[in-house]
């Protein structure tokens, strides 16, 4: 695809750059492309945690004081993200809780991540000897790449995560101002490095992924910059300290978010207890390789890819990814003087995917999609170095061009095979329903995967269903799940098996006496069982828990009209209707004259 841009001209004539005029219009194109491709999104509802972090959540709601002082100040899941949430507050302001706006504007920052990412790879192939054909087929498909793979499609297309999306941009913008003030005049230099220092701030305040950004900026000094040498003995000149004093103005934000960062996630991270040192070795080299293998072959994908129970170091997965991850780094350091380039994305990738890779553990994931989003920008790079040297060979008559033409092709037709599976997983992130059954689809034996379709279920209105995923997934998980027992309990009340819930809801109270909703659930059970008695008993006690629990109230009211006593019952009813009007009306009449 990327190559064919200029498709009308055959290889071996060299083509003219494109005039200053026409230069915007291969990023625009390959925005263009990524909102096609994504569009399916814009008629998605809100998913997952977006319950938690946007339906439920009315800080954010708006761009007043209050939400601006929330969003430096909140902590949710660990993660302190401030930019993100006053982004969530822009879309609030335009289009109120409707889903289709904020997935417009997750959509539009990875659009401009695309474009963006061209002018970046364009920059960074200008460095190396390749004609400007070359670089701009090599830009345009690394681009397209990025844009349209399918590990994307979690970041873009679930609203929770606009944090990916937003600090992509921020430090594409930081990237490119760095690059640009490499190769500008004493002033110049110093306002596109003020304005790269400034995006990144930003970045970071987006998602502190960002920090490890000023690692790899190092990695692109030694190449394909060549500001610093290979040998870390040669950074004692003046020069390669002046190189190193710049890296201050990224450095010092990073470390004070990285501080924050940890602060914010310590109480969400995985117990050593639960996820020993080895474990979480063998955890990041299995990271590092699986990425590899799904930027290769995207398949199977899934919003959760579930942690095992237990982790034995030595079990075939972590062996063989443990192989692998030392072979691809022997075998390119031993080809780093004929190809350095894979090398450093190497090593860019390690660095940037080593704060999320099961070090710092956290959730019931092994691994998960929207972590590559930023670690697996050099893999497009190094696809659109590829093209750019295949074009380079076929101007130069070093390579037949029908075999250049066919490798285009292939290329092409791989491009346009990640946008059709884009296409289609996009789709899988519609609803909770969809989403689940996907992920069910991928590996059957997830047990919170299971246990997320049986809470969709439910909320969709289908108890019997939903009891029956998640009494599945207790049976793959009773320990890690056992949360659930209330939730399967209601599921099995509602669904008109109520000795059954009892049974759940008994569990739960025996393992936490004072909740009260429970407490509340189980007295709805035992009235269901017709043992009005032992009901009233225990609705009188989450009564006096909780006096404004409405529902409690309602179901105690009715308890005691069916004992007969009419008085008690009205009483609850006096009560019921200062808490919920419409609840109490629903009391039959000879209750409510």
């Amino acid at each position: 695809m990327a190559p064919g841009v200029e498709g009308s001209i055959p290889f071996g004539h060299p083509t003219p750059p494109l005039s200053a005029g026409r230069s915007w219009l291969l990023p625009a194109a390959a925005a263009l492309v990524t909102l096609a491709v994504f569009s399916p999104a814009l008629l998605n509802g809100f998913v997952w945690d977006d319950e938690l972090n946007l339906l439920a959540n009315p800080d954010y709601r708006g761009l007043g004081w209050h939400q601006l002082r929330t969003a430096f100040s909140t902590v949710r899941g660990g993660q302190w993200i401030p930019a993100t949430w006053i982004s969530f507050g822009i879309d609030y302001a335009i289009w109120g809780m409707r889903p289709a706006g904020y997935h417009l504007t997750s959509l539009v920052l990875h659009a401009a991540n695309a474009a963006l990412f061209y002018l970046v790879v364009l920059q960074l192939l200008e460095r190396v000897e390749l004609t400007p054909t070359a670089v701009r087929a090599g830009a345009t498909t690394a681009a397209v790449f990025f844009a349209l793979h399918p590990l994307r499609v979690e970041s873009v297309a679930w609203i929770t995560e606009r944090r990916d999306v937003l600090s992509g941009l921020f430090v594409l913008l930081a990237v490119f101002g760095y690059l640009r003030a490499c190769e500008g005049e004493a002033l110049a230099r110093r306002r596109w490095l003020a304005a790269s220092a400034g995006c990144y701030v930003v970045a970071l305040a987006s998602k502190s992924i960002a920090a490890t950004l000023p690692a790899v900026l190092l990695v692109l000094d030694v190449y394909p910059l060549r500001r610093l040498s290979a040998d870390w003995r040669g950074w004692r000149t003046s020069e390669a300290r002046r190189v190193l004093i710049e890296k201050l103005f990224y450095a010092v934000p990073a470390a004070v978010v990285t501080i924050v960062a940890l602060r914010a996630i310590h109480r969400e991270l995985t117990p050593a207890g639960s996820l020993p040192v080895a474990a979480r070795v063998a955890l990041a080299v299995y990271n590092v390789a699986s990425y590899v293998w799904r930027t290769l072959l995207p398949v199977s994908l899934s919003p959760l890819y579930e942690l095992p129970e237990r982790i034995d170091p030595l079990a075939p997965r972590f062996i063989v990814s443990a192989l692998v991850v030392v072979a691809i780094t022997v075998v390119l350091l031993i080809a780093r003087r004929r190809g350095p380039s894979a090398l450093v994305v190497w090593i860019a990738y390690i660095v940037m995917l080593l704060p999320v890779s099961g070090v710092f553990h956290t959730g019931y994931q092994i691994t998960t999609d929207r972590y590559s989003y930023l670690p697996c920008l050099g893999f497009a790079v190094l696809v659109g170095a590829g093209v750019a040297v295949l074009v380079r060979a076929a101007t130069e008559h070093r390579v037949r061009p029908v075999m250049a033409q066919a490798a285009v092709c292939v290329v092409a037709l791989w491009l346009t095979a990640l946008g059709a599976l884009t296409w289609t997983q996009v789709h899988a992130w519609r609803s909770d329903l969809s989403l689940w059954l996907t992920a069910l689809d991928a590996d059957p034996d997830c047990a919170v995967c299971r246990a997320n379709l049986g809470v969709a279920l439910f909320n969709l209105g289908q108890p019997g269903p939903a009891a029956i995923e998640l009494e599945r997934a207790l049976t793959l998980r009773p320990d890690s799940l056992a949360r659930l027992e209330g939730r399967l309990g209601l599921a099995l009340l509602r669904s008109g098996r109520p000795v059954e819930a009892a049974a759940h809801f008994e569990r739960v109270l025996a393992q936490d006496p004072t909740n009260v909703v429970i407490l509340a659930d189980l007295g709805s059970a035992l009235a269901d069982q017709g043992k009005l008695r032992e009901a009233a008993g225990t609705l009188e006690r989450a009564v006096a828990s909780a006096p404004r629990m409405a529902t409690a109230r309602y179901r105690l009211a009715r308890t005691y009209a069916a004992l007969g006593d009419l008085e008690a019952a009205r009483a609850q009813y006096v009560a019921l209707r200062a808490l919920d009007p419409g609840l109490a009306r629903q009391l039959p009449p000879e209750i409510t004259r």
